[in-house]
C-alpha cells in the first residue's frame, strides 16, 4: 500500500486545550493554528450514533445522537462556528427520535446534487430530509424491512453506497442484511447473512459489501451472486467470539479492519487472502469500539476505545514486497501508532470526515470533539 493523499503528523496529544482564540494578543499564525485543532461540544446527553456532513457547502457539520434508556431519544445537527471556534447546535436541526440510534449517516453527496439527506437506524431504518433553508428537520421515509410484521428486528448498523447513493445496505439483529433503494423505498434485496445476530456492514464497491456477526465470522456478498458469500476471517480466541465493527478502506478495497467485542486489538485483513490477517494492532489498553480507514490516503487507520485513546496508524509497510517485514513486525510486538490522543472518557464513536480529510470526529459520554490531524 504506497503512500496517498495528506500526511498524518507524528506526534501525542492529550487533554482538551482551550480553543477560544484571544485577540491582540501578539500570537504568531503558527500558534493560533496550533490553538486551532481541537474543537469540543457538550451535547445535554450521552451521545452515541455521530458522523459528518459530506457535501462541501456544509463544512464542519455534523449529527449526533442520543443514548437515552426507552423510547424517546433526540437527533442534532451541530457545526462548528469557524469565527468563533465554536460548535454549535441549532434548535430547528434537533429533533426526536425513536429509540437510541445505532449509527446516522448524511448521504455521500459532496457536489449537493441530491437532497440534504440523513439517515438513521435504530427499530427502523429512517431517512430525514433537511429543509434547503435548514429551517427544519422533516422524516421523509420510514423504511420496514419484515414484510411479514410491522415489527422488525432492531438494526445494529447500515451503510450508505457511495457509489450508487439511492443504496443503503442494513443490518440486524434477525441475522439478516437488507438492501434498500431510497428512491422508490422499497427493498432491492435482503437475505440471510449469517448464523447469529449481524452486527456491522460495509460497502466495498456499487454492488458489493461485507458484514460481521456474533458468529465471530466476516463475509462478502456479490448482489450478482446472491446464494453465495464468501468468508474473509473467522475470530479463533476463542472461535466464534463476535465481530463487532468492520471498516472497509475506500481508497483500497483490498484491505478491511474488524474489532473482536471486548478485545483491545484490531484485525486488518487483505481479502486476497482469506483466514490470515494481514496485520493486528495492539496497541489499546482496553477494548476497541472503532475504527476508521483515513479518506484520503490507502495506509491509514484510526482506532478508539475504552481506553480513552484515538490512535492513527501507518500501514503503508503491509500489501507491498515488504509485507513479510510487517509480519515480521506484528511478530515481535507489532506496529506503534504514529499518533495518540487521549480523550477525558471511553471514546465510543469515531468517524473521519470524507470532505475534509484533515478532521477526526470522537464522541466521548457528552462530548463530541473534531481534532485535526
Amino acid at each position: 500500500m504506497g503512500r496517498s493523499g495528506g500526511a498524518v503528523e507524528v506526534g501525542e496529544r492529550g487533554g482538551t486545550p482551550d480553543r477560544r482564540s484571544s485577540e491582540g494578543d501578539g500570537e504568531d499564525e503558527q500558534q493560533k493554528q496550533q490553538r486551532s485543532e481541537i474543537y469540543t461540544y457538550e451535547a445535554p446527553w450521552h451521545i452515541y450514533a455521530m458522523n459528518w456532513s459530506v457535501r462541501r457547502d456544509k463544512k464542519y457539520r455534523l449529527a449526533i445522537g442520543s443514548l437515552l434508556e426507552g423510547y424517546g431519544n433526540l437527533m442534532e445537527i451541530v457545526q462548528l462556528d469557524e469565527a468563533t471556534g465554536e460548535i454549535r447546535s441549532d434548535p430547528a436541526l434537533s429533533f426526536e427520535h425513536p429509540y437510541p440510534p445505532t449509527k446516522a449517516m448524511f448521504v455521500p453527496d459532496r457536489d449537493c446534487l441530491r437532497p440534504d439527506l440523513l439517515a438513521t437506524s435504530a427499530d427502523f431504518l429512517r431517512i430525514w430530509r433537511v429543509a434547503d433553508d435548514s429551517s427544519r428537520v422533516e422524516l421523509r421515509a420510514l423504511l420496514n424491512g419484515n414484510r411479514n410484521s410491522e415489527f422488525c428486528g432492531p438494526l445494529t448498523s447500515f451503510d450508505w453506497n457511495d457509489a450508487e447513493p439511492r443504496r443503503i445496505g442494513t443490518s440486524s439483529i434477525d441475522t439478516t442484511c437488507t438492501v434498500w433503494d431510497i428512491d422508490r423505498e422499497a427493498v432491492d434485496t435482503q437475505l440471510i447473512a449469517h448464523d447469529k445476530e449481524v452486527y456491522d456492514i460495509a460497502w466495498g464497491g456499487v454492488g458489493v459489501f461485507a458484514s460481521v456477526s456474533a458468529d465471530g465470522s466476516v463475509r462478502v456478498f456479490d448482489l450478482r451472486d446472491k446464494e453465495h458469500s464468501t468468508i474473509i476471517y473467522e475470530s479463533a480466541e476463542p472461535p466464534g467470539t463476535p465481530l463487532v465493527r468492520l471498516g472497509w478502506n475506500k481508497q483500497d478495497p483490498r484491505y478491511m479492519a474488524t474489532i473482536i467485542m471486548d478485545s483491545a486489538k484490531v484485525v486488518v485483513l487483505d481479502i486476497r487472502f482469506p483466514t490470515l490477517p494481514v496485520v493486528e494492532l495492539h496497541r489499546h489498553q482496553a477494548s476497541v469500539n472503532a475504527i476508521a480507514w483515513a479518506p484520503h490516503s490507502s495506509c491509514h487507520i484510526c482506532t478508539a476505545g475504552d481506553d480513552s485513546q484515538a490512535l492513527i496508524w501507518d500501514l503503508s509497510s503491509m500489501g507491498s514486497d515488504q509485507q513479510p517485514a510487517a509480519s515480521t513486525a506484528a511478530a515481535e510486538g507489532g506496529l506503534d501508532p504514529i499518533l495518540a490522543y487521549t480523550a477525558g472518557a471511553e471514546i465510543e464513536q469515531l468517524q473521519w470526515s470524507s470532505s475534509q480529510p484533515d478532521w477526526v470526529a470522537i464522541a466521548f459520554s457528552t462530548k463530541l470533539q473534531i481534532l485535526r490531524v
